[in-house]
């Protein structure tokens, strides 16, 4: 049985969001949301809600993708910070969010929640962008 058996990945953020693949331990996706650039990590375990539900050298490993996507966000996106933050509010499955800020975006300096409404990436954004994410987190082939 592999460590992954049994994850499956909550409706919410299937909907929500866009797969780019598969780190040791985390999926990771694009929230659809062309407002902010923002990578959702979730660890491939079944049945987490919690940091502290996954085991000491999943947390290390947790945090070093974390660290990662901080990366890969500030490569691709250039931002002003970057906003690191898993509340489970709302979906209860351990995920944490990597999203790129800006001084300019209409959230600024507040949280990105509650902020306006999603605005969905235009089709022809989301293949150029996934792959760009893919690359930089070394994914692609």
């Amino acid at each position: 049985m592999t460590r992954a058996q049994g994850f499956q990945l909550n409706a919410r953020l299937e909907a929500d969001a866009y797969e780019i693949g598969d780190l040791p331990l985390c999926r990771v996706l694009l929230m659809d949301d062309a407002r902010y650039p923002w990578l959702i990590l979730v660890p491939r375990r079944p049945d987490m809600a919690e940091f502290i539900d996954l085991p000491v050298e999943e947390r290390l490993e947790l945090m070093e993708e974390i660290a990662l996507a901080q990366m890969v966000v500030r490569d691709v996106s250039k931002p002003d910070k970057i906003n690191v933050g898993a509340l489970g509010n709302v979906v209860r499955q351990l995920h944490v969010h990597v999203i790129a800020r800006y001084v300019s975006d209409e959230a600024w300096p507040g949280p990105v929640w509650g902020k306006g409404e999603r605005v969905p990436y235009p089709p022809h954004m989301v293949g150029p962008l996934i792959d760009r994410f893919e690359k930089a987190l070394g994914l692609s082939a």
